[in-house]
This record gives structure tokens, C-alpha cells and sequence, in this order.
């Protein structure tokens, strides 16, 4: 009997991973790979577009650092040394400018660079809540602000350790949330009651 090579099977993950990358919304919808589940999300409604804008325009007004940022950019979120297992799509993605990190090819970016990752609350909550948290926690991202429209508060995450964030500043839209360097300054929420 002969032994033969064999290509090396794919894993279920590579498989999901390959069929992921491959896939096609309708326009308007986004995909993405969060702990190992294919979520396709609608376009936002009006509302959720005015939380986005309000908070977007008070950072890149007042942020000690210049920062450049994108609404709905894919990030792959890598573990340390392992390739990356989940593709999020955060509302908006807050980085550096001197990192020039939208210049890359291709487009996902890595979560390297990133100084704070917005979400903005809308048909699944608890997956911006959660699951997104602690993908964000896991890849070491240091800030994570959370716009909750269902229970009207504004959450900044930060200190990420392991598959959570060891520090939570929540409050009830009107207060304000101070936003440590490289932002430095204290984000209003008066705009959102």
C-alpha cells in the first residue's frame, strides 16, 4: 500500500472564515463574524444616525489628539498571536491620525491601533452590550463607548482584561462621560434626552 498526501482539511473555522469573507449583503446591510456566528445587521435608522453623529462630532471637536475615524469599518480582531476569529463592524472606529491606519489595503484593519471603538444601540442591544464587549476586551482595544438608546445611558469601557473590561463608567443621558487620554475631555449627553 501506497501512502498518499493529502492537502491538509480545512477546519470548521476556516471554512466559516472562508464562506464569511466570501459573502455578499444586500446593500445597505453588514455582515460580520462575532464568536463564531455570521450576524448580517440592517441599515440604522434615523436615530441611531444622530446619536452617531452627535458623539462623532463632539470627539473630533474637542479630542486632545487629532484622531481620524470611520463609521462602519471592518476590524479583525486578533487574540494575541492568533489570527484573527472575529470581524466586527463598530459604528464607528476612532484612531490616531499619525497611525494613518485607513491607508491599508484591503478592507479590514487591525485592532492595533485603535484608540476607541462607538457603538450606537439598535435592533440587537444585547450583542452590542455583550458580545461585542468582550470581542473588543479580548483584542486588548482600550476604550469602548456604548450610546444604549433602550436604557438611555452612555457606558465607557476601558482597562480591558482577558474577555472583559476591568473599568465601567455608565451614566443616564445628561450627564457627561469623561474620556481619558488620548481624548481628554468630557463627553456630553444632554443632546440625547
Amino acid at each position: 500500500m501506497t501512502a498518499m498526501a493529502h492537502e491538509p482539511m480545512a477546519t470548521d473555522e476556516e471554512t466559516l472564515l472562508d464562506y464569511f469573507l466570501a459573502l455578499e449583503t444586500p446593500k445597505g446591510f453588514r455582515a460580520e463574524l462575532i464568536e463564531g456566528e455570521i450576524v448580517v445587521t440592517p441599515p440604522p435608522d434615523n436615530r441611531h444616525e444622530r446619536f452617531f453623529s452627535r458623539i462623532i462630532k463632539q470627539i473630533l471637536a474637542k479630542s486632545e489628539t487629532d484622531m481620524d475615524v470611520s463609521g462602519n469599518k471592518g476590524v479583525s480582531l486578533s487574540h494575541g498571536d492568533l489570527p484573527a476569529k472575529d470581524y466586527v463592524i463598530p459604528d464607528a472606529t476612532f484612531v490616531p491620525s499619525e497611525a494613518d491606519i485607513f491607508d491599508l489595503p484591503g478592507m479590514w484593519i487591525p485592532s492595533s491601533e485603535i484608540a476607541l471603538v462607538l457603538e450606537v444601540t439598535s435592533s440587537s442591544p444585547h450583542r452590542d452590550r455583550v458580545e461585542k464587549r468582550h470581542c473588543y476586551a479580548r483584542t486588548g482595544i482600550p476604550l469602548y463607548l456604548l450610546a444604549d438608546r433602550e436604557k438611555s445611558t452612555m457606558t465607557l469601557f476601558s482597562e480591558p482584561e482577558g474577555e472583559d473590561y476591568t473599568v465601567i463608567h455608565r451614566v443616564p443621558f445628561g450627564k457627561s462621560v469623561p474620556l481619558p487620554a488620548p481624548f481628554s475631555f468630557d463627553l456630553e449627553t444632554t443632546d440625547f434626552l
